[in-house]
């Protein structure tokens, strides 16, 4: 039992070991801000040659890093899309934040942006206004796609055959007997909601609650988060359009601030 555990421990160890070298081959690429070759890069962070060759030629077969004709090494253009991916998302994160504190004190109600982690709804920002009520989805809460109007819009922009198959594989069921968790029914709506820039949700994830939420699209067209109003159902119902248009604006500000036009 101990010399497995020991393997174990030994393979878990070379795998960390695996990633801090190849972080600080990057790091040390980034501190240069020029290329360098692996003898160079091997010097400076203090491993084996034979180490750092290695790492260096996985990471240019990933496209990590590239190699040029003198066979010096440097940064390659995975790590751009990513750092695109990540300065894209603060972006929208940045600006519906600011949006939703200045709805929630406009509405006076709960304002959410939620985003999508595989098949769940993830409530990622909240603010609350004066006259809130109490709702119990709290930042951080995972709510499966079909039971909420941001769940369905966030997979709303996908072709056919891929927003069915989310559906398809991520849908529950729910303790409310009103959750539709019909795969075909629930992909023509959340196409027909994101279409219309718009998805409202009466009383299914909570009692005697309404949600509208509206689609925040990002540079390529598709839903990267979800703006939403969370209130009484009587106090929705009595005033929706009112309710919508608000919602609806502020993710039109938001599209227009991250550049989605």
């Amino acid at each position: 039992m101990s010399i497995i555990m020991n393997e174990k421990n030994i393979k878990k160890r070379n795998r960390i070991s695996g990633i801090e070298r190849s972080l600080q081959i990057l790091d040390v690429l980034t501190d240069f801000a020029r290329p360098a070759s692996a003898y160079d890069i091997a010097k400076t962070i203090g491993a084996p040659i034979s180490t750092i060759y290695s790492i260096v030629e996985d990471l240019t077969s990933r496209e990590m890093l590239t190699r040029d004709s003198n066979n010096l090494v440097w940064l390659g253009p995975r790590l751009l899309r990513y750092g695109l991916a990540y300065e894209a998302q603060m972006d929208v994160l940045l600006e519906a934040r600011k949006e939703m504190d200045h709805l929630a004190v406009h509405l006076k109600e709960t304002i959410q942006i939620c985003t999508r982690d595989e098949g769940k709804m993830v409530v990622t920002a909240m603010a609350t206004g004066n006259e809130h009520f109490h709702v119990a989805s709290h930042i951080g809460s995972r709510t499966p796609i079909n039971w909420t109007a941001s769940g369905r819009l966030l997979v709303g922009h996908m072709d056919d055959n891929e927003c069915l198959e989310m559906f398809k594989k991520y849908s529950e069921t729910s303790p409310n007997t009103d959750t539709v968790i019909d795969p075909l029914l629930l992909s023509k709506t959340a196409k027909k909601e994101f279409t219309e820039s718009l998805a409202i949700q009466v009383s299914l994830s909570e009692f005697s609650v309404s949600c509208i939420a509206a689609p925040i699209r990002g540079r390529d067209g598709s839903c990267i988060a979800t703006i939403s109003v969370v209130l009484p159902e009587l106090k929705a119902s009595s005033n929706l359009d009112y309710y919508t248009t608000e919602v609806q604006n502020s993710a039109n500000k938001i599209e227009l601030a991250i550049g989605s036009y």
